[in-house]
Order: structure tokens, then sequence, then C-alpha cells
């Protein structure tokens, strides 16, 4: 059988000796992956146990297979992992069309759990895993690894993947847990990775408080000056675009702008050594408030389905990729000779998983909750375990940064290198098809819908309608303020501090409306022009 595909992948071109041709062919076959996965994918839409990304990974299992049975156990690949590819190419645009798209009333009013989970939640898992791979892997004997190898793998493990999590979640069914995952994914995918690169910049080898607190100062630093970056791209993008009109002249133009806009946000966080990921995100929130609103009709139609489509495709990518790459023989190889340590391994990681972030949901859910007046929106238990249970699949950002520790462009010739490779293979795997398939059903049988669901549901418009909502939208306020209603001053402080999404939102919009929409646009702000004058004389 191996022969017989050998010589049908040998008819395409794919094992040829011209390197060109094998790219171009390369490509050919996975770009006919993809558009597999899409078929697929939407045949098995309304299946309670598959979605897209599950379905990507077997395909990109069953074709590591073909490829292995063809090349006689020497490969299991189409294409070789380039970590600059995933972090430069692919990641930009899911994270970008996160902020565009997200319904900033639900993110905004969840904003402190959110940040509770995705910063200081992060940091506690963090420290679990960095200090449990440390302690236990010396006692299992798995090789040489530095402080900066565990601290790393702490960074990596930590990173959820909010991809898959969303495509198990529905915002329509679960509006509050689908704001707190989704955004505590994004911000907990970008803690990682500020963590990982601040990791990489110190020196470990004489560990003391100095050295704490010059990595904690450099972390929020970081954090900080990618927020300002993303939020100066974006208004830069909605200063420009009003003020120049290329709504009444050039659809094309907008739309090319908007999108390079974005991606520009993300190449200049990475120039300058910051997080790209929280700010090409903070970058889509301010132009979904600010430039989407400057742009004509056709061109908000236009750019909207452009973000989603290139989201789309970058995730189905990923997913493909890392089921044919579970398969690669050459890292399977290196750890043949101790199998069973790396399962051991892989177990280990996947407890310490587990244990890291319940160690942070449950407490600091019962934080949150001490803090919120209204019962319907402090976490009951049920919601508190469907969190826990939803944040704890890894996927290709822990891949990536695994490659980038452990690896070079997908290939490594050390033992205890590999052995981490397949580690973080077999949890990505393990907890994208075990917590994916069940999410739903742990769904359904801990959360009955509910008549505050209905209600949260009917009184919020759901995507891509959601980049019309306000950026601080709270409930029926947004149009009070928009129709010139008066909202009742705060009288004290007690009034922040009893109801500080209220009373922050108040002083905001004041703001918003008598400062930043004049200047660059928004809704409410922003000229109405329907299309081109060619477009307009058509209507």
């Amino acid at each position: 059988m191996g022969g017989s595909v050998g010589r049908v992948l040998m008819m395409l071109g794919i094992f040829t000796s011209d390197p060109d041709k094998v790219s171009v062919d390369s490509i050919t076959l996975f770009v006919t992956l993809l558009c597999a996965c899409i078929v697929i994918g939407h045949l098995l839409e309304e299946n309670r146990w598959m979605n897209e990304s599950i379905s990507a990974l077997f395909i990109g299992l069953g074709t590591g297979v073909v490829i292995l049975l063809a090349t006689k156990g020497a490969s299991s690949r189409i294409l070789e992992f380039d970590e600059e590819l995933f972090f430069i190419y692919l990641l930009p645009p899911i994270i970008f069309n996160a902020g565009f798209q997200v319904k900033k009333k639900q993110f905004f009013r969840n904003f402190m759990t959110i940040m509770l989970f995705g910063a200081v939640g992060t940091g506690i898992s963090f420290f679990i895993i960095s200090f449990g791979a440390k302690e236990f892997f010396e006692t299992f004997d798995m090789g040489y690894f530095e402080l900066r190898d565990f601290l790393a793998i702490g960074a990596i493990f930590s990173a959820t993947d909010s991809v898959c999590t969303l495509q198990v979640l529905n915002q329509d069914e679960t509006p509050l847990l689908y704001s707190l995952v989704f955004g505590e994914g994004v911000v907990n995918d970008a803690t990682s990775v500020v963590l990982f690169n601040a990791i990489q910049k110190f020196d470990l080898s004489d560990v003391n408080s100095r050295v704490v607190l010059k990595f904690i100062g450099n972390f929020f630093s970081l954090f900080i000056t990618s927020t300002l970056l993303g939020v100066s791209m974006g208004l830069l993008s909605a200063y420009i675009i009003k003020k120049l009109y290329f709504g009444r002249h050039s659809t094309d133009r907008e739309v090319a702008l908007m999108i390079l806009m974005a991606y520009l946000s993300y190449i200049m966080a990475e120039l300058f050594d910051l997080s790209g990921i929280l700010t090409v995100f903070l970058c889509g929130i301010v132009m979904s408030h600010y430039t989407w609103y400057n742009v004509t009709e056709r061109s908000r139609i236009t750019t909207k389905h452009a973000f989603a489509t290139l989201s789309f495709i970058s995730e189905t990518f990923i997913f493909l990729y890392v089921g044919m790459d579970a398969l690669d023989i050459e890292k399977w190889k290196l750890v043949s000779s101790s199998l069973g340590k790396s399962v051991g391994a892989s177990a280990l990681l996947l407890a310490l998983v587990l244990v890291g972030r319940a160690a942070f949901i449950f407490p600091l859910s019962i934080l949150s909750n001490f803090f919120k007046k209204a019962q319907s929106d402090k976490l009951t238990f049920k919601q508190q375990v469907t969190v826990w249970w939803a944040g704890l699949m890894r996927g290709a950002v822990s891949m990536a940064l695994a490659y980038n520790q452990f690896a070079k462009s997908g290939h490594t010739k050390q033992p205890g290198n590999a052995t981490m490779i397949t580690c973080t293979i077999t949890v990505v795997l393990s907890s994208t098809v075990v917590f994916g398939l069940l999410t739903k059903h742990l769904v359904r049988l801990l959360l009955l819908p509910s008549d505050h669901n209905r209600a949260m549901v009917s009184s919020e418009p759901s995507s891509p309608n959601s980049t019309t909502l306000p950026l601080l939208g709270y409930g029926q306020e947004s149009e009070d303020v928009e129709m010139g209603r008066t909202v009742p001053r705060p009288p004290s402080l007690l009034m922040l501090l009893s109801t500080p999404t209220h009373t922050v939102h108040y002083y905001w919009r004041k703001f918003d409306n008598a400062f930043m929409r004049p200047v660059f646009g928004g809704r409410g702000f922003a000229e109405f022009v329907l299309g081109s004058p060619k477009e307009g004389s058509i209507h």
C-alpha cells in the first residue's frame, strides 16, 4: 500500500529533487486539504461531538499516516514547521479578528473578572506548572534542563487554546461564559507570550530578589507599552481615514488601509520586542469602535468578512498542521528508548494544567463574586466548573512556544528537547480532543437555558453585528447617551466602589463624546457614506 501511495504522490511531484517543484506541489496539496477541512467542517457543523478544530486535527492525522506510508516512515508532513510562520503570518489575523468582532458590551462588563483570570490567573498557573515540572522532572530523570527551560514550560502550558474553546461555546446560549472564556483566552495568550519573551531576556543563572523584581517590572512594562501601541495604531487608522475621506473615492483603498494598519500594529510590536498579540487585539477593538464607522457601507461589509475569512483560514491551517506534525517520526525516534518517560511526562504536564487552572479559577471567582452586587453577575459553582473545563485545551500557541524553546524549524537532535516536543504534541492532541468533545455536553448538563440567559440573548445581537456596539456599552445606558438622555451622575466614591462598571462607563462616555469621537470619528460622529460616487448614483 505504501508503495502505491508513494507512486501516486510521485506523480503529483511531491518527492522530486527540484526544491521549487517540491514547494509548489506541497502547497497545492496543503491547500487541497484546507478545502477538504472546510467542506467536512461544514457538514459536521451541527454535530454535537465534532467541531472544525477537531475535524482538522483528524484530517491532519490521517494525512500524516498516508505520508508516512508513502515515504516509508521518513516524514509525516507536507510543509516544515516554522515558528516565525505561525507568529508573523497565522496568529495576527486570528487575534485581530477576535478584537474586531468582540461583543464589547459583554467584554468590558466583565473586564475585571477577565483580567483576574487572564493576567493574575495565568501567573498562578505559570508558577504551579513551572515548579511542578522542576520537582517531578528531576525525580523522573528526564535529562538536563536549566531553570530557563522549566520557566518556559510554565509559559508554554499556561497558554490556553482560545480558538478551539470558542468553537465549543455558543455566545448566544451562554453569553456570560463565552465572554469570560473568550476574554480570558486572549489576555492569557498575551500574558503567556510576554512571560515567555521576558524569560528569554534574563540571565537566570543567579536568581535573587533583584532579578525577580526586574523580571516583574519588565513584564508590566511590556504589557503597558503593548497596550499603548495597539490603541495608538487603532486611533491613527481612524484619524487617517476620517481626514482623507477615502470612502468618497475608493472602497478598495479603505479596505487595504485597514488591513495593512492592523497588520502594521502587530509587526511594530514584534519589531520592538513587545506583545504582538495584545497589541493587535486592542488595535482591533479600537478600529471597530472608531475606524469602522469612518468608511463606506460597502467597506464595512467587506472588512468584516475579510477579517473573519483570514482568521478562519489561519485557524484551519494551524490545526491541520498540528495533526500532521503529531506523527513526525524524527522526534518519536529520539524518545523511543524512553517512551515510558515521555508518556509519564505528558500525563504529569496534563495533570499540572488541570491543577494550575483550578488553582486560580475557583479562588478568583470567589474574589470576583465578592465585589459584584447583582446576583445575576456572579459566577455560580456550575459556571465556574464550566469555565475551568473550557479553558483546559492547549493548542497552536503552546506548540509554537515549544518549538521556539526546544527545536529549530521543527527539528531537534537532543533527546530531552525531543521529549518536550512530543509531550507538547500529546497534551495538545489529548486536551483538544477530550475536552473539546465533552465541553458542549458539559454545558448542556450543567447550564440549562434560563430566563436570564434568554433575556441577555434577546438584548444583544450576535456577531457580526457586534462591531456596532459601543466600546464600553452597558445595556440600555449606551442608547440613553446616544439619544441625548442623561444618566444620573454617580454621587460619591461609594458608587464607584459598588458599581464600578456603570461609573467608569459614565465618565468614559462623557470623555469619548467630548474629545475622542469628534477627532477620530465613530458612531454618530462620522458622516455616513453609502459608497463611492458611482455607487451612490446607482442607488
